[in-house]
């Protein structure tokens, strides 16, 4: 292997090494590159070059730049790889975001000063409304985008090392999650009542389903003989307006949940109304049809929804409550009653319950010391119990000193 450095002028140094030879032509392949300094700097990185090809982790230098390699990335991986809303919110970031801050840098000159400077910007003027920064959580959410689609850069030969690995993102501050109590639920559902999400607003409370779940329900899904449901599919909408359906995020997602008497009942009714509705229109309730929908049968609309609920939340004193917090009070609900988080993670789809216990680590203090009452309970019934075998031998050894 063979390398050599030139001086082209006063500070300008061109290193030349052989890579390897075509394998059809029989060419020698080479590789130029022009460093500015001092000699020694051009010594330092031909021996850099010359290590790369011996471990065999040289990568040939491109001329792409950031913003054409994510785009590279979107179309290549990201569209074919992961979820169409996932999809949609990479591509988001992307173009809104990592290709005004760095897209005009050549990939191969991306440092990790140039992604830390993007961070710290974006937390001071970030926002698309000139309104001042993002969110660390947001800011770090890029992060993920951007290391990913490095990372996928790495993997695929087109350079050497992942330049994000080396960059600080901004660290999310963790905030208590605001869980609606019993009585609050209870209130938003009677509000709700006169509406026509009554009935998916009570579902969603009583199973703790996602509204993705919810609203991809299938009445094939419901067996109202048991009182079970499955979750097998959910439903989603892109910015085109299009419906799409998919399946559960993972395998513990997709599952079987048990439901409340008060759910059963109100299927049933649920039910009747809907078949009642399609005998006026002329149609059959079938077992495909969803359960939740327009009377014509089209899905409801996630936005919609979600809109929907916080104007019933707000309108019994309850603001910045989301939907998705009706899940939440589930799981809650449930571990304050003393159910085991194991039953609670299978109802709610976790992937473990190591993942429930997290989520609602504020709810553990109180499971410890109800659990530290109970055994404090058990000790003492054992106490009581030994108190009183001791007393009755004693009472019976009193007694036979008066037996003949």
């Amino acid at each position: 292997m063979k390398g050599s450095i030139r001086q082209r002028s006063k500070g300008s140094w061109e290193i030349c090494i052989d890579i390897s030879r075509d394998p059809v032509t029989g060419r020698r392949l080479r590789h130029f590159e022009s460093i500015t300094g001092r000699k020694g700097d051009a010594q330092k990185r031909l021996s850099e070059l010359l290590v790369s090809v011996e471990q065999g982790t040289y990568v040939k230098p491109n001329r792409l730049t950031v913003a054409q390699f994510l785009e590279e990335w979107l179309r290549d991986y990201v569209r074919t790889n992961t979820a169409p809303r996932t999809a949609e919110r990479y591509d988001e970031i992307v173009r809104v975001h990592l290709v005004p801050a760095l897209g005009s840098l050549p990939v191969r000159a991306l440092r990790p000063e140039h992604i830390q400077r993007y961070y710290s910007k974006a937390l001071q003027s970030g926002r698309r409304d000139g309104k001042g920064g993002l969110s660390a959580l947001t800011v770090h959410h890029h992060h993920r985008v951007l290391y990913e689609a490095l990372r996928y850069g790495v993997r695929h030969g087109m350079f050497v090392r992942n330049v994000a690995e080396a960059v600080d993102p901004p660290r999310p501050e963790s905030k208590e999650l605001a869980v609606l109590s019993a009585n609050e639920v209870q209130l938003i559902l009677n509000a709700a009542e006169k509406t026509p999400y009554y009935a998916l607003f009570f579902t969603m409370a009583y199973t703790g389903m996602r509204r993705s779940e919810a609203l991809g329900l299938r009445w094939c899904n419901v067996d109202l003989e048991t009182s079970t449901l499955s979750v097998a599919q959910t439903l989603h909408q892109l910015r085109n307006g299009e419906y799409l359906f998919r399946e559960p995020k993972s395998k513990r997602s997709k599952r079987q949940i048990a439901l409340p008497p008060s759910l059963a009942i109100l299927f049933w009714q649920y039910r009747l109304k809907q078949e009642h509705a399609h005998t006026l229109l002329g149609k059959v309730l079938t077992p495909g049809d969803l359960v939740f929908s327009h009377l014509d049968g089209r899905p409801l609309r996630p936005n919609s929804i979600t809109r929907a609920f916080q104007t019933i939340a707000e309108s019994v004193g309850l603001k910045g409550v989301r939907l998705h917090d009706l899940r939440h009070a589930h799981a809650t609900i449930l571990l304050e009653q003393g159910v085991h988080p194991k039953i609670v993670q299978e109802r709610l789809g976790h992937s473990s319950v190591s993942t429930t216990l997290d989520i609602y680590s504020h709810v553990v203090p109180g499971l410890q010391e109800a659990a530290a009452r109970q055994f404090d309970e058990g000790m003492k019934s054992i106490e009581h119990e030994q108190q009183v075998g001791r007393v009755f031998e004693s009472d019976v050894g009193k007694m036979s000193a008066f037996l003949p």
